[in-house]
């Protein structure tokens, strides 16, 4: 049988849809449905009983059997916003009742520390290394984490000289594809084993761009590694698009570097929306909070509610 939460998220993505005549055609009292998805109330097992073949009508069998889009956030240059992304971009899609798992792939842990795992109990290693399961922790509601420290770079040329070593993550992470709608991986800034890993295990990955050169130079070795994934190991990776962060609009260089990258990149979708430079992104990490918890009324909050706002609907989802 369907659940009350699973009932509240559904509607709550499917905001098109007319409450009052789903709870006529399921013969509910009128002010039972919107006071559930409301919070007020919790459906009981008849409520629910009546109203699962009528929401079987509106797609609800689709919802309930999906799998998680895996995704790899990725740049082969450090200090790009990588790690932010994963972090707010994640947070702003559990805030639309999608449930996240962030994947900390980057040795430096900094993911980890930034939702305040500093000394977690287990690590992502032991699950890669040792064969146990996926370490993962809730950090707030629809929002859990797998973090990483040092100890990850230790198992580096063990995971290389591995026959498996490529693979193991895809396959760590196959328990868990129904229990997640995004699963998003924090790539390390190197296209070495742990991104290779990643890519392999992803559905699609997101390219984080910082509107300088020296973040430009180089992106199409990434591209051509993506290029190389989808050809020997995962055929059904694609890029979601590019997006564009620390961005700073006094800058002419950024509006210049900007208008390039849209022109260069014309074949891959660059998002509309832009991470604008905003001290309140890094001061969240310094406090361990994402930039929700922190200052949700702040620009960095405001652009990625859009970002994935803006994710969502090239999703179609």
């Amino acid at each position: 049988m369907i659940t009350n939460q699973e009932v509240v998220n559904f509607f709550a993505r499917k905001s098109a849809l007319s409450v009052s005549t789903i709870a006529k055609e399921a013969g509910l009292p009128v002010s039972t449905l919107p006071k559930a998805i409301a919070g007020q109330r919790t459906l009981n097992a008849k409520h629910l009983q009546a109203l699962e073949p009528v929401l079987m009508q509106y797609g609800f069998s689709t919802f309930t059997d999906r799998k998680a889009r895996i995704v790899s956030i990725v740049n082969h240059k450090g200090g790009v916003g990588k790690t932010t992304t994963t972090i707010n971009l994640g947070r702003a899609l559990a805030l639309q009742k999608y449930k996240v798992l962030v994947i900390d792939m980057d040795s430096q842990g900094n993911l980890s520390q930034c939702v305040g795992m500093d000394n977690p109990e287990r690590q992502l290693f032991e699950a890669l290394i040792h064969k146990q399961d996926l370490p993962i922790y809730p950090v707030v509601e629809n929002f859990d984490v797998t973090p990483s420290n040092l100890e990850l770079a230790k198992y580096e040329r063990d995971l290389t000289h591995s026959p498996s070593g490529a693979l193991r993550l895809k396959a760590v992470l196959a328990p868990f594809i129904n229990q997640y709608d995004f699963i998003l991986i924090d790539c390390p800034p190197a296209l070495n084993i742990f991104t290779n890993s990643s890519l392999i295990a992803s559905s699609s990955a997101l390219v984080v761009l910082e509107p300088e050169t020296s973040a430009v130079k180089g992106i199409n070795n990434l591209f051509e590694l993506i290029g190389e994934i989808r050809q020997y190991f995962n055929e059904r990776l694609m890029i979601d698009g590019i997006v564009l962060t620390r961005v700073d609009g006094r800058l002419v260089i950024h509006k210049e570097m900007i208008q390039t990258i849209r022109q260069d990149l014309v074949k891959f979708s660059v998002f509309t929306t832009e991470i604008r430079l905003n001290t309140a992104l890094k001061e969240s990490q310094y406090a361990q909070m994402d930039i929700f918890q922190y200052s949700p009324n702040s620009p960095g909050a405001q652009d990625y509610r859009q970002l994935a706002k803006e994710y969502i609907a090239t999703l179609n989802l």
